[in-house]
């Protein structure tokens, strides 16, 4: 269990962060268009999961719309964005912002990649949703970089998850 910050008050997720060297887990989600998406598909290329509570939110949406903007600079690195929001709600999101470059993938069906990742808060005003954080994962599925973002309100550092991801594995 994680303790975290919601507008300054605590809240706790369900566990930490994968850490650093460690196998990221594989998981399964849903894209936008109803199709599984998971870990292992991307095998052989960075990943950078942008994990967040809701695009409803202006933060999260802001990190989405980042995300979007540094992943068609990148080469061989996926960028997921990961939410249980709704697949509809992502797909309406992705196509009113013009977001292209990023995927998509919501948890609605089950709850194994919060437990996994360790992201799912289970107390507070946001219990049940997933807290900020940034995993990013080379190509052979080991973490190169985790944060949880302290406080949910706040973005995450886009830099330094970059740059993990540009560094050579």
């Amino acid at each position: 269990m994680t303790q975290i910050m919601f507008k300054g008050n605590p809240i706790h997720t369900s566990a930490s962060l994968p850490q650093s060297g460690t196998q990221a887990p594989d998981f399964r989600v849903v894209r936008a268009d109803l199709s599984p998406l998971t870990l292992s598909e991307f095998k052989g290329k960075k990943v950078i999961l942008n994990i967040f509570p809701s695009l409803d939110t202006p933060v999260c949406a802001a990190s989405v719309r980042r995300f979007n903007v540094e992943a068609a600079r990148l080469n061989n690195i996926v960028v997921l964005c990961i939410s249980r929001d709704l697949p509809f709600a992502q797909k309406r999101f992705c196509a009113a912002e013009g977001i292209e470059n990023v995927i998509v993938g919501s948890e609605y069906r089950d709850s194994s990649f919060g437990k996994a990742y360790g992201v799912q808060i289970v107390d507070g005003a946001l219990e049940g949703l997933f807290s900020r954080a940034v995993v990013v994962v080379d190509e052979q599925g080991k973490v190169l970089y985790a944060e949880q973002v302290p406080e949910i309100s706040a973005e995450p550092n886009y830099e330094k998850a970059l740059a993990a991801a540009k560094s050579a594995s």
